[in-house]
């Protein structure tokens, strides 16, 4: 039986803009268990890393509401103190951009140790450079003792990248965070960082929200996935599922987004339409509907729910039931939403 780690409940993240909050993250509810990993996948400005750092109290300005549930301990606007003990050694992230997430002034090794400083502090010097060491050859880094005094500028993007992940689980946190963690390194790097990555889960039992906008990505390293557009999730489901049998037009967008290395494609799907501004998101209705246009208005819930249409499969709004893509035959139209 899995054991729930993380339980997020109506969380809403709102920024003020004017004199108006508008919310980046709209009633979103998950949960994460140990040793589980679930992807969080959608395109830029739906929400992804505003969710990731709401649940590690990252906003300084934001009204966060709702419930999240850590260990069975709501956290939600916890004090910046309790939250300094959790962040670090419950809980870790491991940020997109290596070389803004670390301090251009400061020994690589130096950097490590501060998580160890700051939760182990009766860890000897000698003991606490033992684990920094530790810690690099963990991540796959060569040459850890000279790595040790190097300063980020003087390391690759990947190498950079590890010492980011090594200070991330230097304590071992319970859950971890990756936000875009392979963003802009080559597909070979790529490959090792997600390794690591899946390892690291099995070694430490730990629960890991991986967030990135690549469906490769997620077909390799998620166990289940929720698919977030404008704020909201549109579908949740096992990795296995959203592949074989995804329902909400969104999804089934992105999914066909793809190229497919089989061939058969003349040209590659584009998505209409982008993602709404935060000030331009409409409250109401299916917010995916403006980039379908040619789907009835009838098909949408006025106030969109997430309906489980298979155990364990959360799809919002009724639309998926009539989406089709314009250039599909009626055959296709007619076969292609299976499970609805």
């Amino acid at each position: 039986m899995s054991e729930e780690l993380l339980e997020v409940k109506n969380l809403k993240t709102s920024f003020r803009i004017g004199e108006e909050h508008y919310a980046a993250v709209d009633d979103v509810t998950l949960t994460l268990n140990k040793n589980e990993v679930l992807g969080i996948v959608g395109e830029s400005g739906s929400g992804k890393s505003a969710f990731a750092f709401s649940l590690m109290g990252l906003h300084n300005r934001a009204k966060i509401e709702g419930n999240i549930n850590f260990k069975g301990e709501n956290i939600a606007n916890t004090a910046p103190g309790k939250l300094n003990k959790l962040r670090g050694d419950d809980m870790a992230m491991i940020f997109q951009d290596p070389l803004t997430a670390l301090n251009p002034l400061m020994e690589v090794g130096d950097q490590i140790a501060e998580t160890l400083i700051l939760h182990r502090s009766d860890m000897s010097q000698k003991d606490r450079k033992a684990r920094v060491i530790e810690l690099l050859n963990m991540v796959g880094i060569p040459y850890p003792e000279h790595v040790y005094g190097q300063f980020p500028h003087e390391l690759s993007g990947g190498m950079r990248q590890r010492v980011v992940i090594a200070i991330a689980i230097a304590n071992k946190p319970e859950l971890l965070i990756a936000d875009e963690p392979t963003t802009a390194l080559d597909v070979t790097i790529q490959a090792q960082i997600l390794d690591l990555i899946r390892n690291l889960k099995n070694d430490m039992n730990s629960g890991i929200i991986l967030i990135t906008h690549d469906l490769g990505v997620i077909a390799e390293m998620a166990d289940r996935v929720a698919v977030m557009y404008a704020g909201q999730i549109v579908e949740v489901s096992d990795v296995h599922t959203l592949f074989e049998n995804p329902l909400h037009p969104y999804t089934r967008s992105l999914l066909n987004s793809v190229p497919n290395a089989e061939g058969g494609q003349d040209k590659l799907h584009v998505i209409q339409g982008i993602v709404p501004s935060l000030k331009k998101l409409p409250r109401e209705g299916c917010r995916f509907a403006s980039r379908i246009p040619w789907v009835d208005a009838s098909a949408h819930e006025e106030n969109p729910v997430m309906h489980e249409i298979a155990p364990g499969h959360f799809v919002r709004c009724t639309c998926h039931s009539q989406f089709y893509f314009p250039d599909e035959s009626k055959e296709v139209q007619s076969n292609g939403v299976s499970g609805s």
